[in-house]
């Protein structure tokens, strides 16, 4: 019994090798560094964003991504490729409405039904 805790121990200490956490707003980024069973590393990526009902209490929705060190240059390079060209066309000032401290989203059925009326059906013979 005791040898079994040991080895669990043992693992879980193997797996969690160096982490490093990012707070942004309702989402939280974590980085970790973890092992293999044949103790090579590779990195989860888990996005942790919170989510508030209406009776104030709160759950988490989680998303894991897995980088595997074969892939660290490739998804190295497109992730700066893709932040340089946001950065290179929109600048880094975040410009979403819902960013913006004084946003009220207006909802008016008057402009709702003009989205709808705009709305072009496309038949798929027209493809």
């Amino acid at each position: 019994m005791i040898e079994r805790i040991m080895r669990e121990n043992d693992m879980l200490e193997k797996e969690e090798i160096f982490s490093k956490v990012l707070r942004a707003g309702r989402r939280t980024y974590f980085f970790d560094v973890r092992a293999t069973k044949a103790d090579d590393y590779y990195i989860t990526i888990t996005e942790s964003k919170k989510f508030t009902e209406e009776d104030g209490s709160f759950h988490f929705k989680k998303h894991k991504i897995y980088l595997y060190k074969e892939d660290f240059s490739s998804f190295a390079e497109i992730l700066d490729e893709m932040t340089s060209y946001v950065l290179n066309h929109k600048g880094e000032e975040v410009i979403s409405e819902r960013h913006q401290k004084d946003f009220k989203k207006e909802y008016s059925s008057d402009k709702a039904e003009e989205q709808r009326s705009s709305f072009t059906d496309i038949d798929f013979d027209d493809i």
